[in-house]
């Protein structure tokens, strides 16, 4: 699907006004009362934040992540950008006005962007603005929905086996399961795999549904609680083990553990897959808001 031309904006927002840095802790001291007062719109954002904080500016590439706040003349907080490339721009909601603002803004500095994922409209308006600015083919390449858990419905039948927290000799499988899972779903890894199984042995986040005889069939991951949220992240069983219900059961008992620490509990589905969503909406996940990934292709020559 391709962002349609919607020619001028009716209301002009100065680009300045669109503050960039490269300072991880400059940004959090502007942007995290915003950021918290929305906790589930802006899970990502958050839990991104905390990574970088955590494990430093270079955990999803080798360029250095930037950051933005949008505010006027210092005052409150409006809407944040976070890009850690190679990777698409992260926007919390904006306005038409204020994402042809953004356009403008990271034009001028010569940002590269390969493409933007935030709520739906924000990243539409967005993508028709850089699209303008720069002559970008802008394609919509991703569909998600952002789902919070009410009550939690455990399956009706649970296959055999159990679950289990993944452990440091089950780091290959993770690793292998982490480049299979982005694969599947139509990306790439955002981190080295090793590293990324790493920081989930770390802390505790990831587990396997086993078979009786030990054989792992199916991971839910989790992400380490924010801004009093858990985000489950990622579900994946490998294509020949499916329809047996091992991800549901271990996404239940991923999401009961969350429940547990009294953390609201969220996950992201595609929603070109139904399979998946139809499932979470079993378990007890109710919808938020639905997400978008553009992606950019530079003009020819």
């Amino acid at each position: 699907m391709r962002v349609e031309e919607s020619g001028t904006e009716d209301e002009y927002m100065d680009p300045r006004d669109w503050q960039l840095t490269e300072d991880l802790d400059q940004f959090l001291r502007t942007a995290d009362d915003f950021l918290r007062s929305r906790p589930a719109l802006h899970t990502v954002t958050l839990t991104v934040a905390e990574a970088l904080r955590t494990h430093g500016p270079y955990t999803y590439g080798a360029e250095p992540p930037r950051f933005g706040v949008l505010r006027d003349a210092g005052g409150p907080v409006r809407a944040t950008l976070l890009h850690t490339p190679p990777r698409p721009v992260q926007l919390t909601p904006v306005d038409p006005a204020a994402a042809a603002a953004l356009a403008d803004r990271l034009a001028e500095t010569g940002h590269q962007i390969p493409g933007v994922w935030a709520e739906r409209e924000t990243a539409a308006a967005f993508a028709a603005a850089w699209q303008r600015r720069t002559g970008v083919t802008a394609e919509q390449s991703e569909r998600q929905r952002l789902y919070r858990l009410a009550d939690l419905v455990p399956p009706e039948r649970t296959p055999p086996g159990r679950a289990r927290v993944a452990e440091a000799a089950d780091r290959e499988l993770l690793a292998r399961w982490y480049v299979e899972f982005a694969a599947d779903t139509g990306g790439r890894p955002g981190q080295d795999p090793a590293q990324w199984a790493d920081s989930r042995l770390a802390n505790g986040g990831a587990t396997l549904w086993e078979t009786p005889d030990g054989t792992p069939v199916s991971l839910a991951g989790h992400l380490p609680e924010s801004a009093g949220q858990i985000r489950v992240a990622p579900v994946y069983t490998p294509a020949a083990l499916r329809g047996h219900g091992y991800a549901g059961a271990v996404t239940a008992e991923v999401s009961g553990r969350a429940v547990a620490t009294g953390a609201e509990v969220l996950l992201f589905t595609d929603l070109a897959n139904p399979v998946s969503n139809r499932l979470y909406q079993r378990l007890g996940y109710r919808p938020v808001a639905d997400f978008a990934t553009w992606t950019f292709t530079p003009p020819a020559g």
